[in-house]
């Protein structure tokens, strides 16, 4: 017991050390960072998400969207994510000031999103993949979200969100009836086209 005060001091610093080299001094080169334009006057970047986006961020989580797909641009010579066309620069902690949980990601069983609202800006080739992505992705494996769709009595007019199946394509849908997109699935849809890296900062220009 003698050496009781000597071991919590020991384990004291310890974590004093770890937390202060961990969190405050992240804080310190990350926390005061704020959006940014290249030339006085024009529009700060990166734009905070709104709307139906931020709740489609919430969806993206739940779903565990994050397990298979990355939000992060790696620089040139650290992989062929410019070759891949996953993004014109690399991302940058300022990329990141509005995300309350940062979705970096652990993997990539499918491609890095942080770019897929400039690659794929269309609303209705997000529905169809998430119904079913081998529609618009030829041996794709990431599991259907039919889940994320109900099917509809059509009234006077279809829905301006119903899904276009391609020709070929068994669609499981009586005649007069449609297949939308729940608030759920729009939400989602909207956070993925949010996700644009088609703005430069100071720290991270496009490449030329």
């Amino acid at each position: 017991m003698k050496k009781f005060p000597l071991l919590f001091i020991g384990i004291f610093l310890t974590v004093a050390f770890s937390f202060t080299g961990i969190v405050l001094t992240s804080q310190i080169q990350y926390g005061r960072l704020k959006p940014v334009a290249i030339e006085e006057g024009d529009q700060r970047y990166p734009r905070e998400p709104v709307g139906l986006a931020q709740q489609g961020n919430t969806v993206y989580i739940s779903l565990g969207c994050l397990y298979c797909h990355s939000q992060q641009v790696r620089r040139k010579g650290f992989g062929a994510d410019f070759e891949r066309g996953w993004g014109d620069r690399q991302t940058v902690p300022r990329d990141y000031i509005y995300q309350k949980r940062v979705l970096l990601g652990t993997m990539r069983t499918g491609p890095d999103l942080m770019n897929i609202g400039q690659r794929q800006p269309d609303p209705h080739w997000h529905y169809l993949h998430l119904y079913d992505p081998r529609i618009t992705t030829a041996g794709s494996i990431m599991p259907p979200f039919r889940f994320l769709f109900k099917k509809q009595k059509i009234q006077e007019e279809p829905s301006p969100n119903a899904l276009k199946f391609t020709p070929g394509y068994h669609a499981p849908v009586e005649e007069g009836y449609e297949i939308v997109p729940t608030d759920r699935c729009v939400a989602l849809v909207q956070y993925l086209l949010s996700l644009k890296l088609d703005y430069e900062l100071p720290e991270s220009r496009f490449t030329e």
